[in-house]
């Protein structure tokens, strides 16, 4: 399935990002800071000198943040596709995870807080090894709602979350 016939962009940010990650490349630029320092003497200091190494680091640093976004781009594009394949073959997952990198800012604040009432659920459990979907989590909050008898504050306080419960639901 692997295809070689990319671009040659794609290419060759894959293989610098690589490179420049390697601790060859860091001995390198290591070693090109260090004959800079030694040369200061030699310049006495100057301008030019100062102008040398901020030039060509300003010029490094600018043509290296393309290269490495292009690469990271690449990366979270193939492991959004891979988690969404283990999502879309899991018949325990939810299927309305699948793009969700597509959501506004406030759209995932709704999900988070759905996964965060699902992490106090599996917390109150105290069971590590059980697992939770956000439809079993609502369902085992009804059930656990209707067989606890509370007083008639709490049941009024509890019917209150539920009702938002189910409201925040429905957007999905």
């Amino acid at each position: 399935m692997k295809n070689n016939k990319g671009n040659f962009f794609e290419k060759a940010s894959t293989k610098i990002t690589n490179w420049t990650g390697s601790p060859v490349a860091f001995g390198i630029a290591f070693l090109v800071v260090v004959i800079w320092v030694i040369t200061g003497p030699i310049f006495n200091y100057s301008d030019t000198w100062q102008l040398v190494i901020n030039t060509g680091t300003t010029i490094i640093t600018f043509l290296m943040v393309f290269l490495i976004q292009k690469s990271q781009n690449k990366d979270s594009k193939a492991i959004q596709l891979k988690l969404n394949e283990l999502i879309a073959a899991s018949r325990h997952a939810s299927n309305r995870m699948v793009d969700i990198e597509d959501l506004t800012e406030s759209e995932l604040d709704v999900l988070h807080k759905y996964y965060q009432k699902l992490s106090d659920i599996a917390e109150a459990d105290r069971d590590i090894h059980k697992s939770h979907s956000i439809d079993a989590a609502v369902k085992r909050h009804n059930l656990k709602a209707k067989l606890v008898p509370l007083e008639e504050k709490e049941k009024d306080a509890a019917k209150s979350q539920l009702d938002r419960d189910n409201n925040t639901d429905a957007k999905f």
